[in-house]
């Protein structure tokens, strides 16, 4: 596998695959890299992402002295070495083993430590986790999109007492609605999720461009509040690229708000050219592999490791930069004031960025960087 291509990479970017790092070897974007010493940030992105949604922000970060390292995960873009197979064992898409990717990567570019784990969407778990249980290498943590509500808890006190009663199955109550849902998570967890993405009616392009309109602060409607609770009800409240219609497909349904020509025109955090790559990235490798992160989730394979964290906070300045008009921030009710009262002990500030919906670093990219900026400054030892 060869890098990606140097012209569609900003000035100051490059791209590299570093060979036998915990079975993959792993395409990296650079920028800061020329000057020996320059302390690393590490940028990790979600799905339906590659390394190069972090394009906008690297070449901010490296004129202010940093090296930004910023991988195609496990299952993601030109990382090789992970199973497509549907039927593969799915271990390997553990968070602990996604963290030694990350540590794999940054001591592979001579790094013993990381000013900053920076993550978007699903990043965000491996930057979470990733300062957790290594704040000795990982710094500061700075989460996008994706509250961290704190490690899976072990069940306290229970000896002698009766269990606690099961709650209600949340996927039968959305079944049941007058307006029949479903949680996305598990749709992208079934084996024919990565087919009807990767091969849709309205062609991948179409597809692409949809789902990324439809979750942006483009999509007017996007208005997001906090939810009362983990309910069939409040859950429904969402739009439908989080609880589906129970009968459709993900690419069914962001079919239906595919943008006009004109909106298309107007994006200009994702030109045609830019979404060009993208397409490209999953043209040849199918959805997969990114799918795989919600169904180690889904399946609950990943819970039992997790509890051996449970009670521990993340201690090292952190701060949340999203989307005013992005709905993962309550997509989990609760997980927001979770991360702020309890999860994380020096939590900064909360931004919530005008103008952008779920893929801030793209749709605000310069505020980003500025807040980032700020973050990294203010919290400098």
């Amino acid at each position: 596998m060869k890098p990606l291509s140097a012209s569609v990479l900003p000035a100051g970017v490059r791209a590299r695959i570093l060979p036998g790092i915990n079975g993959l070897d792993i395409h990296v974007l650079e920028a800061g890299f020329e000057k020996k010493g320059s302390p690393a940030v590490m940028l990790f992105h979600g799905f339906p992402e590659v390394a190069y949604s972090w394009r906008k922000v690297m070449p901010a970060l490296a004129a202010a002295g940093y090296h930004a390292i910023a991988p195609d995960l496990r299952g993601y873009g030109r990382t090789t070495g992970w199973d497509a197979d549907f039927d593969a064992d799915q271990i390997g898409f553990r968070f602990t083993n996604l963290l030694r990717d990350a540590i794999g990567v940054l001591f592979a570019l001579g790094h013993r430590t990381a000013e900053a784990a920076v993550g978007h969407d699903f990043g965000s778990s491996v930057a979470s986790y990733a300062s957790l249980v290594r704040p000795d290498i990982f710094r500061r943590m700075v989460l996008m999109s994706a509250p961290f509500p704190g490690p899976t808890p072990v069940p306290f006190d229970t000896d002698g007492k009766p269990a606690p009663a099961k709650g209600p199955d949340i996927h039968a109550a959305m079944a049941a609605l007058p307006r029949p849902r479903k949680h996305y998570q598990w749709y992208q967890s079934t084996r024919e999720a990565n087919e009807e993405q990767w091969h849709p009616k309205q062609g991948l392009h179409n597809f692409l461009r949809a789902y990324y309109h439809y979750k942006s602060a483009d999509w007017k409607a996007n208005k997001p509040y906090e939810l009362k609770g983990w309910t069939a009800e409040e859950l429904a409240k969402m739009p439908t690229y989080y609880i589906m219609d129970l009968a459709e497909g993900m690419a069914e349904t962001v079919a239906k708000e595919m943008p006009t020509p004109a909106e298309i025109a107007a994006a200009k955090w994702l030109t045609d050219d830019e979404l060009a790559v993208y397409v490209g990235e999953y043209e040849r490798t199918g959805f997969q592999g990114g799918l795989n992160w919600y169904r180690a989730r889904t399946s609950g394979r990943v819970t039992p490791e997790l509890e051996i964290f449970t009670g521990r906070t993340i201690d090292q300045p952190s701060t949340f930069i999203s989307g005013k008009s992005d709905w993962g921030n309550y997509q989990s009710p609760g997980a927001l004031e979770k991360m702020q009262k309890s999860a994380c002990t020096n939590m900064k500030e909360i931004y919530m960025v005008e103008g952008a919906g779920h893929w801030v670093q793209q749709e605000q990219a310069a505020e980003v960087s500025r807040l980032l900026l700020k973050f990294l400054k203010e919290t400098a030892a």
